[in-house]
Parts: structure tokens; sequence; C-alpha cells
């Protein structure tokens, strides 16, 4: 928790520099190029998202004194689904985050230095090689620097990514005007205007109706309740500053779309067929950038790759001694220090590492873009967790029977959806359908079975619990801010 001293400009730039990884680099530039800017909604509506989570969530989690997500549904369901959701957080580490960053890593890399031409080795070999350089990197900053080390370098990591971001732009619009960059900003507003549209159609991979279904859902899990990213919230001095500080990363998502779209955007101009569009965020900063710039861009990139990886390495040990060890340790009669539970977490980090770098290159195989593979992927975690926490939150009788059964229920049907049955139904619709339907079941299941006494919360705040007192204006500016950037990117604009 870095002692709970971080202030809210390291909680924003942590927020923000663990969520902006290679991943979303390289998937959204993918996206916005194979199709148009609908895929900013990621980001974009991510404020939404985490302006509910600052007014609700961060309150009741920092009351609660809380160090893990699993730590509430603990308290809530007992500890049988506290373990059964770290298990769960655990596995979409191993097989999805940690996996999907290294991989985008190595996808950037290659196509920044061409690696696979100066080793003289296929693609494949390429791939393998860089991944496990940049695992092997990342495990050992996460083990020797803790959190307040990830946290710190995201921070100054965000500074060099926006700095990247405005300075990459630049140079492909004077690449594309031939010297002018108001001439490659005229070509980019006048010609192929249909990839300037945000607001996607049936046939894009973010129609614009699963913004008010799953896309809501799946934010507010990731903003409200994925552990990497809510531990950077909860090591806050705060409730104050925890809110600042997710105020000053609203402002960062509203300002990413020039470092995840626009490269993408303008690379439709200069790159008329690409054989593995992935690679069109790096290809582009090889091609317009100067070498300095490019060798710059490069740098933060491996910066912004070791960022989730570092942050989702340090939450899967913290996840696996809190959660899982240290209860069975205890029920064993056994008092752990605390020395020994950091030695127990750093071995777990290595073995997660070590299993996420095996399973990284075979994400070459997807189909249908690596980015839509990994929020797809994300669906047998993501919303299914965030249910049970929000019938934890609105009901007081709901039994542990019910968050299992909706558990298991969840995600089974969802992973017969997707590899089973095809439903011709976009994933985030049926996610969202899903949980109106688990909702229903842990309903039904709490009245046939409810709690004998009611759920009550015990207060154990280690931190103020006062707000921030002019959050409000600010959320209004954000909100507004966010629809803005939506009429902007559409047929009454840009799109036209």
């Amino acid at each position: 928790m870095a002692d709970r001293s971080l202030g809210f400009l390291l909680v924003g730039g942590g927020l923000l520099f663990t969520n902006i990884n290679t991943a979303t680099i390289i998937g959204e530039n993918e996206l916005s190029y194979t199709h148009n800017m609908s895929v900013m909604a990621w980001g974009i509506t991510s404020v939404l998202a985490m302006l509910l989570v600052s007014e609700f969530l961060m309150p009741l989690y920092i009351r609660l004194g809380i160090a893990t997500t699993p730590d509430y549904l603990t308290a809530r369901y007992g500890q049988g689904t506290g373990k059964l959701v770290s298990v769960i957080f655990l596995i979409s580490y191993i097989v999805n985050l940690l996996p999907s960053v290294l991989y985008s890593g190595a996808v950037a890399f290659n196509g920044l230095f061409h690696f696979s031409e100066i080793l003289k080795t296929d693609y494949w070999t390429t791939i393998w090689i860089l991944i496990w350089i940049m695992g092997a990197i990342g495990c050992l900053y996460a083990l020797l620097g803790g959190l307040k080390a990830i946290t710190v370098s995201d921070s100054l990591l965000g500074l060099g990514i926006f700095a990247g971001g405005i300075l990459l732009p630049v140079f492909a619009l004077r690449y594309l005007g031939n010297g002018s960059i108001m001439q490659g900003l005229h070509t980019v507003l006048h010609v192929h205007t249909e990839h300037l549209n945000s607001i996607g159609s049936l046939s894009d991979p973010i129609p614009f109706g699963t913004l008010f279904t799953g896309m809501l859902l799946v934010n507010l899990y990731y903003w409200g309740t994925e552990q990497y990213i809510v531990q950077q919230v909860l090591a806050s001095k705060d409730l104050k500053t925890s809110q600042k500080g997710i105020a000053v990363a609203c402002l960062g998502k509203l300002i990413s779309p020039l470092l995840l779209n626009i490269p993408g955007l303008i690379a439709v101009h200069i790159f008329t067929r690409m054989h593995n569009p992935a690679e069109v965020f790096p290809k582009l900063d090889s091609l317009v950038s100067p070498p300095f710039i490019a060798g710059y861009i490069a740098a933060v990139i491996f910066g912004a790759a070791l960022t989730t990886f570092n942050a989702g390495l340090n939450s899967s040990g913290t996840l696996f001694v809190l959660n899982i060890y240290k209860p069975w340790q205890e029920k064993r009669s056994i008092q752990v220090p605390e020395k020994e539970l950091i030695r127990t977490a750093k071995i777990f980090e290595i073995i997660v590492c070590l299993t996420a770098m095996f399973i990284a290159p075979f994400i070459i195989f997807v189909k249908n873009g690596f980015y839509t593979y990994v929020q797809i992927v994300n669906g047998f975690f993501n919303v299914p967790i965030f249910t049970i926490m929000f019938m934890g939150f609105v009901t007081k009788r709901v039994p542990a029977l019910a968050a299992k059964i909706g558990l298991t229920f969840f995600i089974i049907t969802y992973g017969l959806t997707q590899l089973v049955f095809d439903l011709h139904i976009h994933f985030l619709h049926i996610l969202a359908i899903l949980f109106l339907l688990t909702c229903g079941i842990m309903l039904i299941i709490g009245k046939l079975y409810p709690m004998p006494i009611p759920y009550q919360q015990k207060l154990n705040n280690q931190v103020s619990i006062e707000p921030w007192r002019n959050r409000h204006i600010y959320t209004g500016i954000l909100l507004l801010l966010m629809i803005l950037m939506f009429i902007l990117f559409s047929p009454l604009i840009l799109a036209k």
C-alpha cells in the first residue's frame, strides 16, 4: 500500500498510466486504423465510471480499511467467496492481463526496430525472445521496488507518454502533408472521414449501443474492483486525496486519444495495406519520426509495458498472500510474520511471471483484432465479479450461496455464448443480459435462503474519510467534456 502515503498527483498518475499500456496503445490504434474512432469509447466512457467509483465505492473501501477487493467480499459473503474471487483474479492476470501486455510490447518493439531482420529470425521466434526479455526486466523491477516504486515510475512515464502522444501525431501529419502539418491535417479531416466517426455501427468493434450496457459494467468493474487499479487509489493519504487523484486520471483519459487513436487515424492515409495491423503504431513511429524521437517513444512504450505488468505482478502477490496463503496458515494456527509474507509473495510473483511469459506468444494466433480478443476474454472475469460485489452493496441478506451460484452461472453461460453457441449478439450486450439474469438469480436465492443476521459494515478506516468539497464542480466539467468528445468525433462535426 506504499504506507498509504501517496499524494493526488501520484495517485492520478499511477491510475492513468497503469491503465495506458502497450496493450491499449497497440490495440486501440489497430482498431482506429482498421475501423474508426468508435474504439475510443473504452477510454472516454471510463470518465463516467471513474467518477461513480470516486463518489460511491472509494468512501466505502476507505471506511472499511480494506487492502484488496476480495477483502470486501470476504467480509460480505465469507472466506470461501473471498478465496474464490482471489483465484478468479489470479487466473485473469495469468492468462490474459500479463500475457497481453508482454505480447503487445513485443509487437511494438519489433515494429520499431525490426528485430526479426536484425536477428535474422522468423517473426514467431522474435516475439518469443522479446517477450522473455521484457518479462525478466519487469519481474525484477516489481520484486525489488514494490508498489511505491511502480507508482512513482508510472507518474514519470506518464509525462513521457503524453509528450510522445503529442509529438508523434505532429511528425505524422508533417510526413503526410509533405512537410506541411496543416496540409496533413487537411487530408485527415477531408479524406476517409468515415474513420473519424466515434458513433459505432453494428459492424464496428464497439457499436454505440454497447456504451449503455456492457461497456458501463466493464468500466465500473475495472475502475472500481480490479485489484491492481484499486490498490493504486487505496495507497492515497485520505479520501480527499483519492478523489482528487481520480479526477486527474479522468482528465488524462480525455486527452489520451492523442496517443491511443489519432496515430491510427493518420496511418490510414499512409499505409494502404498492412500484413499485421497490430504493428500500425510502431511502424508509423519508425517511418515518420526522426531517430531520436523514435528512440524516445520506444523508451516510453517499454515503460508503458512495464507499468501494467509490474502492477499486475505486485497485485498477484498481494492477493495470494493476504487472501489465500495467510488465511490457510492461520487455519493451521500458524502466525506468519510480515517478512515471510513478503518473501512468499515474491516467490509467487516469479511463478506468475514465468507462466505469463509462456502464454504470451500464442496470442499471435487470435482473430478479429488483438484488443477485441483481450476484452472478450476479460468478460469471463470482470462483470461476474462486479455483479456479486454490486449485489453485496445493495442488499443485506443475500447469502454466500447466492454469490457462488451467481459466479458459476455467469462464467459458464458467458463461456457457452462465446465458445459454443453464436447468438449473433455483441459480447458487451451479452454481459449486460447476464448481469441482469445473475442479479435476479441471487435475489431469488436471497429470498429463499436469506442470511439470518443482516450484513453490517464494520468501520476500520486508517485514514481520514472526509470527502473532497469541490468534487461535484469538477465532476460536471469532466462529464461535459466527455460528451463533447463524442459530438466532435461524429457525423455532426468531423465525420460529415
